[in-house]
């Protein structure tokens, strides 16, 4: 089946929070918290290593919800229920339809950090891939030495599979880096 024709809810809610695809003009929101955020999302992540306008952000979202239709990536934002605050940015990336397995990937608004919305979050996406995009894999790749977002998949019990050695360059290009490289598979 085409995954084009996939039909699955565009958001869900966990205790706390609202998470769904993101839309035209959420692009302010998200801006703020990468400026908000820049100093712990710099040293992890590429595209906190170059200044990004409001515009290039919403550009980049309306990029995210074309994907999200397309079913070729589906970037998640996750909203804090009582607030309507934006605490993480997440997804579903390196999509295999077929077999079909999925990556989370997230990071974490810097004031909102330490109140477990994180692990909500991914504990929430993991559930609506297998419950809703019938997968049989869901996978966290990070860097070893990112501690913070290693905890969050040893904390909903990922089994750490593999840690590849030397398997990237650290965001600036100066030094080798290994991947951790957790699972969860249908039961």
């Amino acid at each position: 089946m085409n995954p084009i024709l996939l039909d699955f809810p565009h958001e869900f809610e966990t205790e706390r929070l609202l998470i769904r695809m993101p839309k035209p003009g959420d692009g302010r929101v998200v801006h703020k918290a990468i400026c908000e955020s820049i100093d712990e999302l710099r040293p992890w992540l590429p595209f906190a290593q170059k200044d990004q306008t409001e515009e290039d952000v919403e550009v980049n979202i309306r990029n995210a919800h074309i994907n999200f239709l397309k079913r070729e990536g589906l970037r998640l934002l996750v909203f804090e229920k009582e607030s309507g605050q934006l605490v993480c940015s997440s997804g579903l990336n390196r999509i295999d339809w077929d077999v079909p397995k999925f990556e989370i990937g997230y990071w974490a608004v810097t004031r909102h950090c330490g109140k477990g919305y994180a692990t909500e979050a991914v504990e929430g996406i993991t559930a609506f891939a297998f419950r809703e995009l019938g997968a049989n894999r869901v996978e966290i790749r990070c860097d070893r030495k990112n501690v913070r977002s290693r905890a969050i998949p040893e904390r909903l019990g990922y089994e750490l599979e593999a840690t590849l050695k030397n398997d990237d360059l650290s965001v600036d290009g100066n030094e080798l880096r290994d991947t951790c490289i957790y699972a969860k598979i249908r039961d």
